[in-house]
């Protein structure tokens, strides 16, 4: 065992060793994409205010090579680092470092860029930091960390199966992309536009019935709304067609290392989009039941809603437990029409809803909701048949979105279970 160790431990080598700094600059002014890192460790358009900014002092990133702000790694306990897999040049700030691999058929850059990806590396780095306020990483430092650096044959087998996971990844998000737009363009379709499908002859909604109002459906005028609706649908209060409510506060003392989950706003925006939400809170399971005795259990089809901060990110619930932190999150159940949460979670994708909130937002330091608002603005209700149809197609929509999802979780493990085995490779074993 303990000479397996040492070999392991003598195919580390220093970071720096591979390593090159880069100092191009865009003296010419050519480049005008500004680009910064994103603290999950890819490059996004900068939001800094560069508007008669000469930016001719700008650094220049080129394909494969590296960008890193080593400022604030003690604060944000991650090193945001980028590798560029773009085919043309950028720029970046002057205050960050862009280096590159001296012999890329020693060391992969995709590699490299999966080692800087590991959670551990984030730790070590934080360890790393200096006593500054913000935390700086020295550069020195990084060079000094270590990684196990097999053939570079090894290299891109290891890489290959990554890359595997993280394209299936995508895919899956782009599908389950196409999917919300599906659903967003049959609420708008029904409940905006009124195309949804009717039959003169019988009265009533049906799948194969010709659009609503451009074949004459009866349209009647809204005063609430100040324009013309379906005949016979109703305008109602958002709390007049479910229980709005939030859960009881959870205190830090409360918190677990093992037990139920428990969510904030953030790990809630997560859940939604099916990202592996790292390190959550847990309580224990005797105070999840107390809650769940006392307050009712989440349950699958209930809509949760971000209210503080970035407000109106929201997430159908499925089937599983967990709780979450009152105040920042509204909670929308006990819904008293079976699709009833369908068309309120639909209405919450909508432009219409982005507007509402913009409107009836408060606070100046902190945005924030109350449930009293929120409850009062007003939702079209249709009748009964258009909903039992709007229902079926919206959950076949849905159920999908939701397999997609729960693939996205698996994989996310995958991958991170795939970073985690790079600590253990040898000089030609994964």
């Amino acid at each position: 065992m303990f000479l397996k160790n040492w070999a392991m431990i003598s195919n580390y080598r220093k970071i720096g060793e591979f390593l090159e700094r880069v100092n191009t600059k865009n003296s010419d002014g050519k480049l005008n994409l500004l680009l910064g890192i994103n603290i999950d460790k890819y490059f996004m358009p900068s939001v800094a205010n560069v508007v008669g900014t000469d930016l001719s002092k700008y650094k220049v990133v080129k394909p494969n090579q590296f960008s890193c702000n080593r400022m604030h790694v003690g604060r944000d306990k991650r090193l945001p680092i980028a590798l560029s897999k773009f085919d043309y040049d950028f720029i970046v700030s002057p205050a960050y470092d862009v280096f590159e691999i001296l012999d890329i058929d020693e060391l992969n850059p995709a590699y490299l860029m999966m080692w800087f990806s590991r959670s551990e590396f984030d730790r070590n780095s934080w360890f790393y930091t200096d006593t500054d306020v913000r935390g700086k990483l020295g550069w020195d430092s990084l060079c000094d960390m270590t990684l196990p650096v097999p053939g570079i044959e090894k290299q891109q087998e290891i890489v290959s199966e990554y890359n595997t996971v993280v394209n299936r990844i995508k895919l899956n998000e782009t599908l389950n992309q196409k999917l919300e737009e599906t659903a967003q363009a049959l609420y708008k379709h029904w409940f905006v536009d009124f195309e949804f499908p009717f039959d003169f002859a019988q009265g009533k909604a049906n799948e194969k019935g010709k659009p609503y109002k451009s074949n004459g459906g009866k349209m009647v005028y809204n005063d609430e709304l100040e324009k013309k609706i379906p005949e016979g649908w109703e305008v109602g209060q958002i709390e007049t067609i479910c229980e709005i409510g939030s859960s009881k506060r959870i205190y830090e003392y409360e918190y677990c290392d093992a037990g139920i989950p428990f969510y904030r706003g953030k790990e809630i925006s997560l859940k939604k989009s099916g990202r592996l939400i790292a390190s959550p809170i847990f309580i224990s399971n005797k105070r999840y039941n107390e809650l769940v005795d006392k307050y009712g259990k989440i349950s699958h089809g209930d809509i949760l809603m971000t209210a503080v901060g970035t407000i109106g990110s929201t997430y159908m619930v499925e089937s599983e437990e967990f709780y979450f932190k009152d105040g920042n999150v509204i909670w929308f159940k006990n819904f008293i029409k079976d699709g009833l949460n369908y068309l309120l979670y639909d209405f919450m994708q909508s432009d219409l809803f982005t507007d509402l909130i913009n409107k009836i937002t408060i606070g100046s330091t902190q945005s924030a909701i109350t449930i009293a608002t929120f409850g009062s603005q007003k939702i079209i209700v249709p009748l009964d048949n258009v909903l039992v149809n709007y229902l079926k197609l919206s959950k076949k929509i849905y159920k999908t979105i939701t397999l997609q999802k729960s693939q996205i979780i698996k994989l996310n493990y995958l991958q991170e279970l795939l970073l985690s085995k790079m600590a253990r490779v040898e000089m030609g074993k994964a």
